[in-house]
């Protein structure tokens, strides 16, 4: 397949976004630079979560406590000129905390009392849920309801969302007692999962000199609101060649078991493979992430290059698989091997 770049997808962009896409090309390397004040080292996250941020997704990220989450999230709402709340979701947390209540209010001159919307902390453009996962599905689902609409309804009257709206979760992978785990249709509302781990030696060693003295950073807005939506709706824009399509559709398909397509090691390691929406989020993915890298046009090596963080969380590994130690990102690899070595369909 290699590195073919789409260009036989139809029209070009045009003059204006071509300009708003130099200037996300900039800003996405003046970013790294501005959190590289602050973070040490996960480049490869922080790429995977703007890519999530301007193909309009949401994130799911999985990551031991103490690795800067938390921080790298507040310090990119920063850059970005956006507005930030961080939810720290416990087992007694309600629907209403979330997304806001109702109250009565008197006007002191009339006398006269009626209801009024108290927003909640999910009027921000950027949301931290932190440790979904502890509490109980009624309270997930109105987190996830938001994320879908991107309004909230309270009293019969829908309260829309501020835009841009991305929300982050993340999920402790150690300490599970206790908790709510999102079933898996619930999952598939996320575009990406993302994996942070632990730090180099050497990149551990340069976050024990940082965080052990005296240290105040202050970092520089990059890009508005605005221009945010803009870039938003250019990446719909990129053209796509119907070759890569069909990659990403390959790939995709090649994990449903009762497929012609699924090879032998899924069909002995999944018990559910990925949906048509894994499809959609390595096309718009693929296009976000070409854009950062400074190309107008999308490839295959797009699409792998945001396979995991795709699939990952839309591949249900069996008891064969967990009794042979084999993870999803394994199998993931297998598959993107197994994709390059069959070729591509005649009307590709």
């Amino acid at each position: 397949m290699g590195d073919d770049l789409g260009k036989d997808a139809g029209a070009e962009l045009a003059g204006d976004d071509l300009a708003a896409v130099e200037k996300l090309q900039k800003s996405y390397q003046a970013i790294r630079e501005e959190l590289g004040k602050i973070i040490v080292g996960q480049e490869e996250v922080l790429e995977q979560l703007l890519i999530c941020i301007f193909a309009r997704g949401h994130c799911l990220l999985i990551g031991v406590p103490g690795l800067a989450k938390t921080l790298m999230i507040s310090s990119l709402a920063k850059t970005l000129s956006l507005s930030f709340n961080r939810i720290q979701f416990t087992p007694d947390l309600m629907p209403s905390d979330i997304t806001g209540t109702e109250v009565i209010q008197e006007d002191k001159t009339t006398g006269e009392r009626k209801f009024q919307f108290l927003k909640g902390p999910i009027f921000a453009s950027i949301i931290l849920a932190d440790e979904i996962n502890r509490t109980p599905p009624k309270t997930q689902a109105a987190l996830l309801e938001a994320m879908q609409e991107h309004q909230v309804t309270a009293g019969g009257t829908r309260h829309k969302l501020d835009e841009p709206f991305f929300v982050l979760a993340t999920q402790n992978p150690i300490e599970q007692e206790g908790t709510y785990p999102l079933p898996e249709a619930q999952l598939d509302r996320f575009m990406f999962n993302i994996l942070v781990d632990y730090p180099s030696e050497d990149e551990e060693f340069e976050i024990m000199k940082r965080t052990t003295t005296v240290q105040t950073v202050e970092l520089e807005p990059l890009l508005s609101g605005e221009e945010i939506l803009r870039l938003q709706d250019i990446v719909r824009k990129v053209p796509i060649a119907d070759h890569v399509t069909r990659y990403a559709m390959r790939l995709t398909r090649a994990t449903r078991l009762r497929t012609p397509d699924a090879p032998d090691f899924v069909k002995e390691w999944l018990s559910w493979g990925a949906g048509p929406r894994a499809c959609q989020y390595l096309i718009l993915g693929g296009k976000a992430r070409a854009l950062l890298h400074g190309r107008h046009h999308v490839s295959t090596e797009d699409i792998r290059g945001v396979a995991h963080p795709v699939l990952r969380h839309r591949i249900i590994t069996n008891f064969n698989a967990e009794a042979e130690g084999i993870t999803p990102d394994k199998i993931i690899d297998r598959l993107l091997e197994y994709v390059e070595a069959q070729p591509a369909a005649a009307s590709a």
